[in-house]
């Protein structure tokens, strides 16, 4: 079972665009990636994913991420995603969202991605997330941060709830989520990183970059 860049962003209404980023993690190695657009779709149609899965042999899966910190906004959204096939997550810093969204089976998981929706993470939404059997997604894009002061403040932020997270026995993913190709990582490096540097156990590390994702993906009836 290979290992997955579990976030891959890209305008859908450019397929040069996806076309480079699928060439570059395919040079890496990488063997399974999910695609978020970046446009608003609300769905991506089936003709559109087969010419982007004959871009590339390498696994192509998709995601719709929906970010918003309205929950009527939320609500309404969310209706039009019963029965749906690719997966849906939920990027919000507004706990209401978040508590609806760990509550409804539609959503697959709520992602804190960056720093502003990680730090308004609680031990409330851990408990709901293992409670409904959902995920949570947290990204190491940024502890890459240019800024050295900025770097170090979310790299505290990040290995803390990391351990918040595994001490919660909450499953979850790890994605680069990286926008610039020459930032991409192949998973090996990103794993020797949580290992290395956030002193996650090695196991536990592969298992938000292979397991969990192809559990994610069936859960998401891919």
């Amino acid at each position: 079972m290979s290992y997955f860049e579990s976030r891959l962003k890209a305008n859908f209404e450019n397929l040069d665009e996806i076309k480079e980023k699928i060439n570059w993690s395919e040079i890496l190695g990488i063997r399974n990636i999910i695609l978020e657009p970046t446009n608003k779709i609300n769905k991506v149609p089936l003709d559109l994913k087969n010419k982007i899965r004959e871009l590339s042999s390498i696994n192509i899966y998709f995601r719709i991420n929906i970010r918003t910190d309205n929950l009527n906004y939320f609500k309404k959204r969310i209706k039009s995603y019963n029965n749906f096939e690719d997966i849906i997550s939920i990027e919000s810093s507004n706990k209401d969202v978040q508590i609806h969204a760990a509550r409804d089976s539609r959503v697959d998981l709520i992602s804190f991605s960056d720093v502003n929706t990680l730090k308004s993470l609680t031990r409330g939404i851990f408990s709901l997330v293992k409670q409904n059997n959902s995920f949570l997604e947290f990204s190491l894009s940024q502890i890459f941060e240019k800024n050295l002061y900025l770097q170090s403040k979310n790299f505290r932020s990040l290995y803390r709830f990391l351990h918040l997270a595994r001490k919660s026995k909450v499953k979850f993913i790890i994605s680069g989520n990286f926008r610039d190709i020459y930032d991409f990582r192949h998973p090996r490096s990103l794993i020797s990183t949580c290992n290395s540097l956030l002193e996650l156990p090695i196991n536990e590390v592969k298992k938000a970059f292979k397991e969990n994702p192809r559990e994610l993906l069936e859960r998401g009836r891919i």
